[in-house]
């Protein structure tokens, strides 16, 4: 059995997917992209900017599943170009403070939106 989560706290699912998929005790969350839930509008700055609305994006959603950035397993960080790998990294560990997940970061050849960086997340719930 899976449940569907769907909140407004983060950008809605713009095709036939979920925001965010709960079964078995996991939450999967669908790739966040740097979207401002309030108005739709790419964030403005850099990599550091972006990839802290995708990270805020995320928390929103694991919130509206029960679960949290602290039950995270695994993500993938998807970066428009690799060499931005550090500017990342440093955000990203103020929202993983201890025990961080697992990880895997790739290049992709082009992200939606031409966005900087996209991240997805596999979480525990409850």
């Amino acid at each position: 059995m899976k449940q569907v989560i769907a909140t407004k706290n983060a950008p809605g699912a713009v095709g036939p997917y979920s925001q965010a998929i709960v079964s078995k005790g996991f939450v999967f969350v669908s790739g966040q992209i740097p979207l401002d839930p309030a108005t739709g509008a790419l964030v403005a700055g850099g990599i550091a900017e972006q990839t802290a609305r995708v990270l805020e994006n995320l928390a929103a959603v694991l919130a509206a599943s029960g679960s949290s950035m602290a039950q995270v397993v695994k993500t993938t960080v998807y970066l428009k170009d690799l060499s931005q790998f550090a500017a990342m990294n440093e955000v990203f560990a103020r929202y993983f403070p201890s025990n961080p997940p697992a990880r895997a970061a790739i290049e992709a050849a082009r992200l939606p939106r031409d966005v900087m960086v996209e991240i997805d997340a596999i979480a525990a719930v409850g």
